[in-house]
């Protein structure tokens, strides 16, 4: 159990350097204002190629945005379990483990949600509403993965059932996928921003399975 948890350790910190690297190369390496209203993006050869090859669709766009959703209603759901178990129990101490640590996780994703709101690497490739935004990294990519990915070993634990519980599986990691590709073939992202999306969310989310495996969350009782 320790090698594992010393190999997660090193993956998890693997991919938030790489997350780091890549993003400062996006702020230094080929930029030109290729955007739109000369806005200038990082690695401008290869995002401009990958964007003009898979073009605009504002329907998977829109699609793709409410679908969005999806990953906040998770977020509440699991909230209110929380919650529940606050109120009927009458003490945070006593809240499930894999609750708690799956608030904490909640708010670190928040909190990456909201520094990228405040600090612009580029723009996106088209104009929302008339207006110039914020594209790196993906927010959808990362709220997308990060909450579902890590709900899966949680909304398994539901079901008795191995048929049912892959099932579940399968449905959320197809979705999470459909989600991620929809993302990049709308054009509303640059490549990169969907590959630094990617990589933080890896990054936060082996920082969840180490802190799970270390703290034995997965092994407590049922959450109902």
């Amino acid at each position: 159990m320790k090698k594992k948890n010393q190999r997660n350790l090193w993956i998890t910190v693997g991919l938030f350097a790489a997350f780091v690297l890549w993003t400062v190369l996006i702020t230094f390496v080929d930029v030109q204002p290729i955007g739109p209203e000369g806005s200038e993006v990082g690695f401008a050869s290869l995002n401009g190629f990958v964007h003009e090859l898979l073009g605009e669709h504002m329907l998977l766009y829109m699609i793709t945005d409410w679908l969005s959703l999806v990953p906040l209603f998770v977020v509440l759901f699991f909230g209110g379990m929380g919650f529940v178990q606050l109120v009927k129990r009458k003490s945070l101490l006593k809240v499930d483990r894999s609750i708690l640590l799956l608030g904490i996780f909640y708010l670190l994703v928040a909190a990456a949600y909201v520094l990228f709101e405040v600090v612009t690497i580029n723009y996106r490739p088209v104009l929302i509403n008339g207006y110039l935004e914020g594209s790196y990294p993906s927010s959808t990519t990362m709220l997308v993965m990060c909450v579902m990915l890590t709900s899966v070993g949680l909304f398994r634990r539901f079901f008795a059932n191995e048929v049912v519980r892959k099932i579940v599986s399968g449905g959320i990691i197809l979705f999470t996928v459909f989600m991620v590709g929809g993302r990049l073939f709308s054009g509303v992202h640059w490549f990169t921003d969907i590959v630094g999306a990617m990589l933080l969310s890896g990054g936060l989310i082996m920082a969840y399975y180490t802190a799970d495996v270390w703290r034995g969350c997965s092994t407590l009782i049922p959450l109902i």
